[in-house]
């Protein structure tokens, strides 16, 4: 009764418009519950059989057939190619498989997902009151004030990919189109936060979601600001990785001693899934909240700009929320959920070519997918439908 009661409140918050988290939004699927008594990874995962934590062997090994069938030419990189896999249940490792030489030792590029590590970093930063989420970003990182129309840019709307700076993400258009080529490897690499903070506007800060890496390496650059430059470069290490019991890892820099949120992590699969576990336990670990009350709701809640972002079938491709993705739709502009065979309460962080962190608390799984897909031949509706069949209870 008391599930009833508690899923109706909800929908009547919901329907009145109010926030249910500090940080704004209304998701459109339940809070995270916060586990009693989870197990804690931190030394190290334990594993399990499937059938032990309500999964079953058989349907679980279609999950690893899916992932690890090769469908393309491997020579020119075509086709479906996993480079490694691991799927989390209760706490407990329930499978996990690597291919190309891979390890569960080997650190593998995230590229964007890193992204969604940018974004724990402001969790901690905003729960410690080192900075706000409504902050004028000029406040704290000073390229951004040089333009009175870039004034108007808050920590928010570069979290939810609003800023309005007109960047361009194409990898493949070139340098001379593509802002994300030019900041990462040409005109921009001697500081990436510098040279995209000089691009015009293309949108009213807010009002238009366009996902750009730009957005992650000001953030990061912000960052920077605010810590001092010792601090910072301890950062990741000291505040996120080391309480997660995360001992190996790779952060590069730019040329102005950046981190390259956007693009330049190096995790190994078990060690990116205790960022998913992380928010698994609504930001908790060790019974120690690293996160703020009400971040993973945010995480979960897609970016306000989508209502007023010109329409297009781009829209239906992810949802994006804060540097992480949902499953719920946009129901204001007809967008649909991106991962419809997967529960609705599934969110994720997503990178170049295949790299993918899902979250999905309604069956207490976390998993990770490594890849190198030049063709996007893996298909995460289809991925996502053979895990949920796999669940028996």
């Amino acid at each position: 009764m008391h599930k009833f009661l508690l899923s109706l409140s909800l929908l009547i918050l919901i329907q009145c418009g109010k926030d249910l988290t500090p940080f704004g939004g209304s998701p459109e699927v339940s809070p995270i519950p916060i586990r009693t008594k989870p197990e804690w990874p931190t030394n190290d995962w334990k594993e399990s059989s499937p059938e032990s934590v309500g999964i079953s062997s058989s349907r679980l090994k279609l999950v690893g057939d899916y992932a690890f069938l090769r469908t393309g030419d491997d020579t020119d990189r075509k086709g479906r190619r996993t480079d490694g896999l691991v799927i989390i249940r209760n706490g407990k490792i329930i499978l996990e498989q690597y291919a190309r030489n891979f390890t569960k030792d080997t650190l593998h590029l995230t590229w964007s997902v890193s992204k969604s590590i940018i974004q724990t970093l402001y969790g901690i930063s905003i729960k410690n009151e080192l900075l706000k989420l409504d902050d004028p970003g000029y406040y704290h990182f000073e390229a951004l004030g040089i333009d009175e129309s870039h004034k108007k840019i808050t920590i928010r709307h570069l979290l939810n990919m609003s800023s309005g700076l007109d960047a361009e993400e194409g990898y493949e258009s070139g340098p001379l189109k593509s802002s994300v080529i030019a900041m990462l490897y040409t005109r921009g690499r001697k500081d990436m936060a510098t040279f995209c903070s000089s691009l015009p506007l293309r949108a009213e800060p807010g009002t238009q979601v366009y996902y750009s890496s730009c957005d992650t390496n000001i953030l990061s650059a912000i960052l920077k600001n605010i810590y001092g430059k010792d601090a910072y470069n301890d950062l990741p290490f000291t505040q996120l990785f080391a309480p997660l019991g995360i001992k190996n890892a790779t952060f590069e820099q730019d040329g102005s001693g950046t981190f390259v949120g956007s693009s330049y992590l190096y995790l190994t699969a078990r060690d990116l899934a205790k960022i998913g576990y992380l928010y698994l336990n609504d930001g908790i670990w060790e019974n120690t909240r690293l996160l703020p009350e009400g971040w993973v709701g945010f995480t979960m809640t897609p970016a306000p700009g989508y209502k007023t972002t010109p329409y297009s079938s781009d829209l239906s491709k992810d949802n994006y929320t804060a540097h992480w993705y949902a499953n719920t739709g946009v129901p204001d502009r007809g967008v649909p959920e991106p991962w419809p065979d997967a529960p609705k309460d599934t969110f994720a962080a997503s990178g170049h070519w295949g790299q993918m962190l899902f979250v999905i608390p309604s069956l207490d799984i976390v998993i990770v997918r490594y890849g190198d897909d030049r063709e996007k031949a893996f298909d995460k509706n289809e991925f996502l439908k053979l895990v949920k069949e796999s669940v028996i209870r």
